[in-house]
């Protein structure tokens, strides 16, 4: 009953009235039956059934004997609805025919008025990881990504895509912020992978200047972008932007996260309070020297009680980091010296911090300075017993 019920329901979709679908419904189950009969078995009223079955015989559905008592008998479902079905498969073609020219002449319009239309795909987060391993892996020349620890530790997910398009060579680039480095999504990025830090808001990957993928840090839920010629060309500068001014972070790696945080917070902790400049000026008006150590206390970070070795290797990751340079320290002679890349007394900030650090412990040291427009810049301080 419940098929019959549902054959029913579908034949008035096709345009039979509810008498009628049951009737044929009835005489194509039963077979030929009488015209009582049909009533009883699809619940007619009697005085209705004969104009019903007249209808069915009209629509070629049915044929009905001339004969008393009257006889139905159905036609075979093939042949009486097959000019049904073609009458709907036309109309569907026109509706496809339709929908086509009207959106032909809205893309005329778009033009037009000078718009384009672009199209973007939503991605449920079950899947923003298996699309992202696909994207890293056919990336033609270039990957560059801005991710929070969300996006970070999904892109850990891909170690094994980016170490094939390293050795394919890619130009790939990360900008993180400070608070994941260190961190297990931090440590898994492949060697290659070219590392840098700054305030991050938003989970934006690049491949190739032109194809995005954003990622919802709050959802999971990420879109693709393809063929965005625009909000690629955008994105790209905004990345490029930001890594111009980004710190370099590649050496932090193999340092533990609180290591790695404390080097972040020292460097940021001088930059942002331009103290080369007031370096510059103390030296050359012969002044007392800033207490770096204090000031740094002052900033929650203490480096009093520190042995001078990790004072030394503190101070050689920072100028890795800000001007490419490094220190190198002599216990025999009892010389410091700092190097630095970059010339305008990026190095002397680093210098006046170990001043300091020696002392307070009771040292006191001799500074030179030496700058050339070539090879950059050298502090040399000669620590006196």
């Amino acid at each position: 009953m419940v098929k019959e019920h549902e054959l029913t329901i579908s034949l008035e979709e096709f345009g039979l009235s509810k008498y009628e679908a049951r009737a044929y419904v009835t005489i194509v189950t039963k077979g030929t039956i009488s015209a009582s009969e049909v009533a009883y078995y699809s619940e007619l009223p009697r005085t209705k059934v004969y104009p019903v079955l007249l209808k069915l015989q009209q629509k070629k559905l049915a044929i009905l004997s001339k004969s008393k008592p009257v006889m139905c008998t159905a036609i075979a479902p093939e042949d009486a609805f097959d000019e049904i079905v073609h009458e709907q498969i036309n109309k569907v073609d026109a509706m496809n025919t339709l929908v086509s020219n009207l959106k032909k002449i809205s893309e005329e319009s778009k033009k037009a008025r000078g718009a384009e239309e672009k199209r973007y795909f939503h991605l449920h987060p079950n899947y923003v990881v298996k699309q992202l391993r696909t994207m890293v892996d056919g990336a033609k020349s270039s990957i560059h990504v801005m991710a929070d620890s969300w996006g970070l530790s999904i892109l850990a997910e891909c170690k094994e895509e980016l170490l094939s398009v390293l050795r394919r060579n890619l130009d790939v680039k990360l900008i993180v912020p400070s608070q994941v480095i260190g961190s297990e999504s931090f440590r898994a990025m492949p060697d290659g992978v070219k590392i840098k830090s700054s305030e991050i808001i938003q989970n934006c990957f690049i491949f190739d200047d032109t194809e995005l993928l954003l990622i919802d840090s709050t959802n999971g839920k990420g879109a693709i972008f393809t063929a965005t010629d625009i909000l690629g060309g955008n994105q790209t500068k905004i990345f490029s932007q930001v890594w111009k001014t980004a710190l370099k972070i590649d050496n932090l790696s193999d340092m533990t996260k609180a290591r790695a945080l404390e080097v972040c917070k020292i460097i940021n902790a001088i930059n942002e309070n331009g103290l080369g400049f007031v370096l510059n000026s103390i030296m050359n008006s012969k002044n007392k020297l800033v207490d770096f150590v204090k000031f740094l206390d002052k900033n929650g970070i203490s480096l009093k009680d520190r042995p001078l070795e990790e004072i030394l290797d503190i101070v050689n990751s920072t100028l890795e980091i800000t001007c490419a340079g490094k220190i190198q320290y002599d216990s025999k002679t009892n010389n410091i010296t700092l190097e630095s890349k970059i010339n305008s007394g990026h190095s002397l900030p680093w210098a006046m911090l170990i001043g300091s650090y020696l002392e307070q412990k009771g040292q006191s040291t001799k500074m030179t300075y030496h700058t050339d427009s070539h090879k950059g810049e050298m502090v040399h301080l000669k620590i006196n017993s």
